[in-house]
């Protein structure tokens, strides 16, 4: 999973979001919940922004991604190159997964520089950050099931039809001769350029001075001609001292808003950060102890986190595919492969440079309108990374398979499974940094510094949008949260939070939604969306005042080799 999109994910807990399509979502009719975007009739229609949205051009804040390659030997810099050209692959492929328009005609006939590179970071005509809101003439709204799913297909139609593969990570649904459902694989969709970048990732490979992490590039090459990618997942956990790294292929499934059934393709290009690496490393030991105690009943926490997780710090100098679309990435926890979670637990990745941009350009702003005077010394950069940092760890906490015999979480769940999943780990996160601060295990921590971060977080996530697994989250813990007495609304219109409701409340919405996995409580998480993954209009007038004082929703990356000099 990754956090904001990332950090953030149910937020219910707060710093992360649900994503899926909620019961008044489901309102839509089949036909629109699957329709294919309308192709504009002329090259004028493509270019012409929907009437009011030039206020939305301006919600992005350009950030050059750059990283500290001084210590980087000329070798690992051409590895790094290789890494780069590999994930520019991922781009491409992923634009072909989200939006069914050539990336190079359609950006071709939009001639305003400022509309062009929204198109761009949204990846198509949809708005990402306002609930795929369509913002170009021409076009339709966005399909739930992006271009996983034949455009004419309904939901009663997939459910009832029966072919191989129906539910893969790794192949799209296309209709056959005979117009029959059938799964293609990504492998055999997508050959030429899977192809292309399993041969840039062997090039690597060859330049890596690391043997663990070359054999993980040789791995990843071959899953990506066999869609086979547990056996590079296992291969990734077993990397320990390596300074570079890469996560790249089909990894997360948020774009298929449809089943939440089909990953799509992404890429980071990371550099490690050994000091602060060498700070997180002893959280990960703590983690069998945490989930025994965990706030809910026994059977909700049987299952024991795998011990070889581990937290690394790093700056990321290569965003592609899904982690770049809309909001960005700024902590991973993966793999999602529930057998390699339980038997070597996750690799937790703090993306130490995009947390920096985001709480300098962001987060401090926001909280200097928003969060009540008195408290906005409490709003650190520290404690945004271990928010960051421990909701990526919670990822391992809880349950992966349902307690009745429905499956695995994430099936029983279907597209509701990865933002309820985000919520967890958001709001985990802030149950385990309470956990350790009450051991004695975080000596320095000021649970009025996480608290009140975690508050600033949720205006921050909130404004990615009801699309967003880390936006609709927000919503459900923000309206959580007021219920509970949490926090309190000044007449001067900022927020203060009362840290004693604020711990109650963070424990009952932690075993709400433990329990509705563990139950694969598929209508609990659906009503749960449906009633408080709402903007009511008191945060929407707030949350304006965010937009009228130009502190921008989110970052884009001038990135590539020509920025790091390579």
């Amino acid at each position: 999973m990754h956090l904001n999109k990332i950090m953030l994910a149910l937020s219910l807990g707060g710093a992360l979001a649900l994503t899926a399509c909620t019961p008044a979502e489901e309102q839509k009719t089949e036909q629109q919940n699957t329709a294919a975007a309308a192709a504009p009739t002329s090259d004028t229609l493509a270019s012409s922004l929907v009437a009011g949205f030039e206020k939305r051009l301006d919600i992005y804040r350009t950030v050059d991604l750059t990283a500290d390659l001084s210590g980087i030997s000329a070798q690992h810099k051409q590895m790094l190159a290789k890494l780069i050209e590999a994930s520019e692959i991922m781009d491409q492929l992923f634009w072909k997964q989200a939006f069914s328009e050539d990336k190079q005609s359609f950006l071709g006939k939009i001639t305003d520089a400022k509309t062009k590179a929204f198109a761009d970071v949204n990846y198509g005509p949809w708005d990402r950050l306002q609930g795929d809101e369509v913002f170009l003439t021409g076009y339709t709204a966005k399909p739930l099931g992006a271009q996983f799913y034949p455009s004419d297909m309904t939901k009663e139609e997939f459910e009832k039809a029966d072919f191989a593969d129906k539910n893969g990570l790794y192949s799209a649904v296309q209709r056959d001769k005979d117009g029959n459902l059938v799964a293609v694989p990504y492998s055999q969709l997508y050959k030429t350029e899977l192809t292309a970048a399993a041969v840039l990732l062997k090039e690597a490979a060859a330049l890596s001075e690391d043997k663990d992490f070359a054999n993980y590039l040789t791995m990843r090459a071959e899953a990506f001609l066999t869609d086979n990618y547990q056996p590079s997942d296992f291969a990734w956990m077993a990397m320990k001292t390596n300074p570079i790294d890469v996560v790249i292929g089909p990894i997360e499934t948020y774009e298929d808003q449809l089943f939440g059934y089909r990953a799509a393709f992404e890429s980071y290009v990371l550099v490690k950060d050994l000091a602060w690496s060498e700070r997180l490393a002893k959280y990960a030991a703590t983690l069998p102890a945490l989930q025994k105690g965990l706030p809910v009943p026994e059977q909700y926490k049987t299952e024991s986190p795998g011990s070889d997780a581990d937290l690394n710090a790093y700056d990321v100098i290569y965003y592609a595919g899904h982690s770049n679309s809309g909001g960005k990435t700024i902590a991973i926890n993966l793999p999602n492969d529930e057998q390699v979670q339980l038997e070597k637990g996750t690799r937790r990745l703090q993306l130490k440079n995009a947390m920096q941009a985001k709480f300098e350009h962001i987060m401090s702003p926001i909280a200097d309108v928003l969060i009540a005077p008195s408290q906005r010394q409490h709003v650190t950069f520290d404690a945004f990374f271990n928010n960051v940092m421990f909701h990526e760890v919670a990822h391992g906490l809880g349950i992966k398979n349902t307690i009745n015999n429905k499956g695995t979480v994430r099936q029983s769940l279907k597209e509701l499974s990865g933002g309820l999943e985000e919520g967890k780990a958001d709001i985990l996160g802030l149950y385990m940094i309470s956990q350790l601060s009450e051991q004695g295990l975080l000596p320095d921590a000021k649970m009025e510094d996480f608290y009140t971060t975690f508050m600033a977080g949720i205006f921050r996530s909130v404004r990615f949008g009801a699309s967003s697994a880390h936006g609709k989250a927000n919503m459900v813990c923000f309206n959580y949260f007021a219920e509970q007495g949490a926090f309190v609304r000044n007449d001067d219109g900022t927020y203060q939070v009362d840290y004693v409701k604020m711990k109650q409340a963070m424990t009952s919405l932690s075993q709400l939604i433990l329990t509705l996995q563990g139950d694969g409580n598929y209508e609990g998480v659906a009503s749960l969306m449906a009633d408080k993954g709402v903007i009511k209009t008191q945060l929407a007038d707030d949350l304006a005042r965010l937009t009228s004082a130009n502190i921008p929703v989110d970052i884009i990356f001038n990135q590539g080799k020509g920025v790091l000099g390579l």
